[in-house]
């Protein structure tokens, strides 16, 4: 875990996972927002198609709305998170080859005021979804 010295600058946690599948299967798996609820199940328990590029997302915290990157060949897959009106949270994401297989990194930004507990337990439930979507595409 990184610690600023900065103001302006927040903790971040990167959480990878190794998945023994092609890095283009697994982007266009985790890039189709229809999938996020099989794999992202601690955060999504439904998506459906909103306004413009905005899906919106059933959470254990109420509906939220949510923009994920369009599709691209970098294996790119921020996302941001709108729990609110006017609060946008981003989360960066990428599927990189390794070996025959891919990595997936997933970086968390402790949000002002979030106490660290709330920090930790953020990261337990993203290391849940990736060890589902691990085993969701190794058993394709």
């Amino acid at each position: 875990m990184k610690e600023s010295n900065q103001n302006n600058m927040r903790k971040s946690q990167t959480l990878t996972t190794a998945i023994a599948c092609a890095p283009k299967k697994v982007y266009a798996f985790v890039s189709n927002p229809e999938n996020m609820p099989k794999w992202a199940k601690t955060f999504c328990r439904s998506i459906r198609k909103s306004a413009g590029d905005e899906w919106t997302i059933e959470t254990p915290q109420g509906p939220m709305n949510i923009r994920i990157a369009p599709k691209n060949n970098s294996g790119i897959l921020d996302h941001t998170v709108i729990p609110a009106p006017g609060v946008e949270v981003f989360v960066p994401m990428r599927v990189v080859p390794n070996g025959e297989g891919s990595e997936v990194i997933f970086t968390l930004f402790q949000q002002p005021g979030m106490p660290d507990e709330n920090f930790l337990s953020d990261q337990d439930l993203v290391r849940q979804d990736l060890a589902v979507l691990k085993q969701v595409m190794e058993s394709d």
